[in-house]
């Protein structure tokens, strides 16, 4: 299995496979059809008090990862399921931020890429 990462604005692809939207909330501006989603996992997404907390600022990064991390870490079997739903596909967890490199796609990647079977 290959996880990607990938903004939800940006137009589908055949290469991005199983498409999962991790974001609690829906992405502003977006028509649900126009997503083309197989998936909405927003438990998967961190919690509202993580997020509003997290508010993507550069500075609470490191903690966001780690609260993150802890969140997800009490839904073990969400992100089993996610993992063992697509064994022989690409999965890509779609986000709306605009920072590409610090979002909770990026954290979940890490961590569902840890699940991985060898």
């Amino acid at each position: 299995m290959r996880i990607r990462i990938k903004r939800v604005y940006e137009d589908p692809s055949r290469a991005d496979g199983y498409r999962v939207l991790v974001d609690r909330l829906w992405p502003r501006g977006l028509r649900k059809e126009d997503a083309r989603l197989n998936e909405r996992a927003k438990d998967l997404a961190p919690s509202d008090e993580l997020r509003k907390w997290f508010g993507h600022e550069a500075g609470k990064w490191d903690e966001f990862r780690r609260r993150y991390r802890r969140e997800l870490a009490g839904k073990g079997d969400d992100v089993a399921a996610l993992v063992h739903r697509c064994p022989k596909r690409t999965i890509t967890l779609l986000f709306a931020a605009r920072d590409t490199d610090r979002n909770n796609a990026v954290v979940l990647k890490e961590v569902l890429e840890t699940r991985l079977p060898e």
